[in-house]
């Protein structure tokens, strides 16, 4: 059994790429291995935030997480906020991050581009992701191609803490057993359906009602051929419906194709919408159970007192590596 480490910020609602890109497949990892979901609340706050907006996308995005299928009888579920050992953990690797390795981070790039000034925390975010995953003995991180580097990092750290105290961190590794489908944006197919697209129609969000799926699916782009093929490269729009429906029905790429042959783009839009409705509708029923309930409090509150009694050992032994704290003396 391995243990796999998966942090997201709750900066917005998932998206159905974020469904069928990672969650469904953390259902499918859970079962076999020691998995910790965290909401990276402290993340969140490098950018400014609203706090009532906060709250709340923290309270909704845990409500997803449980409705898409996480079992919080199998996996830990909490917020970071609530596990002071991750601020710890990452104050003390930032004492042996160096400035210019952190300000190398192409994230700290982008963010930072443009302003005048930002905060201090955006440059220190990778040694706190790297607290997150080191915390917690991780073998396997889930992550999408823009934290790669993070997680590059994230390993230096450990092997440079490793080398220069004690020998008490995990090196963790940047894969994952399964790779779930690549959903792409549905006005720009070339690139990753993405939750903070100021363009709402270029992605579906878990909590889309039907109607307002079927709109954005009918309103994706595609090409004037009227062919459903499959052919990223020249169809990329229908490229990615496909994937969707594919992902969504069982259907092969070639049932599709064979399916739609001869017909337009509409029956097949219609149908890859009332497949992306039916899919997410027990998802969003059990969100609505779950959102305002005690269960979702319950199962948070166990969360954070489980992945403390794991974290709070580490920062015991990573303070004792590193001589903080005091000696105490024995009682003659």
């Amino acid at each position: 059994m391995k243990t796999i480490f998966s942090g997201i910020q709750p900066s917005g609602t998932l998206t159905l790429g974020n469904y069928l890109g990672a969650i469904r497949q953390f259902v499918e990892l859970q079962k076999e291995h020691d998995c910790y979901f965290c909401i990276v609340d402290e993340h969140a706050i490098t950018v400014p935030q609203d706090r009532l907006k906060l709250r709340q996308n923290i309270r909704s995005l845990a409500a997803l997480y449980l409705a898409a299928g996480i079992n919080p009888d199998k996996s830990t579920l909490f917020i970071q906020s609530e596990v002071p050992a991750h601020t710890q953990m990452g104050w003390m690797l930032q004492s042996i991050s160096y400035i210019g390795e952190l300000e190398r981070m192409t994230q700290f790039k982008d963010k930072s581009a443009g302003k005048e000034a930002v905060s201090s925390s955006l440059l220190t975010y990778p040694p706190l992701m790297a607290a997150d995953i080191l915390l917690y003995k991780t073998d396997i991180v889930p992550v999408g191609d823009d934290q790669k580097q993070h997680l590059e990092l994230t390993r230096n750290l450990a092997q440079r803490f490793n080398n220069r105290f004690n020998d008490i961190f995990t090196v963790p590794e940047v894969s994952i057993p399964k790779v779930g489908a690549r959903i792409m944006s549905l006005q720009e197919p070339t690139s990753k359906m993405s939750k903070s697209d100021e363009n709402e129609k270029a992605f579906i969000s878990m909590l889309d009602d039907p109607k307002r799926i079927e709109k954005k699916i009918k309103s994706a782009v595609t090409d004037s051929e009227g062919v459903v093929k499959f052919d990223k490269e020249n169809k990329p729009g229908v490229s990615n419906l496909m994937t969707i429906y594919s992902s969504c029905t069982g259907m092969s790429l070639e049932e599709i194709e064979t399916a739609y042959e001869g017909k337009g783009y509409g029956d097949f839009k219609q149908d890859v919408a009332n497949a992306v409705v039916d899919l997410l509708k027990p998802i969003q029923d059990r969100y609505n159970e779950l959102i305002d309930s005690e269960e979702l409090d319950e199962v948070l509150n166990k969360g954070a007192e489980k992945a403390s009694l794991v974290a709070n050992k580490m920062v015991a032994k990573a303070k004792k590596a590193m001589g903080l704290g005091r000696v105490k003396k024995k009682k003659k």
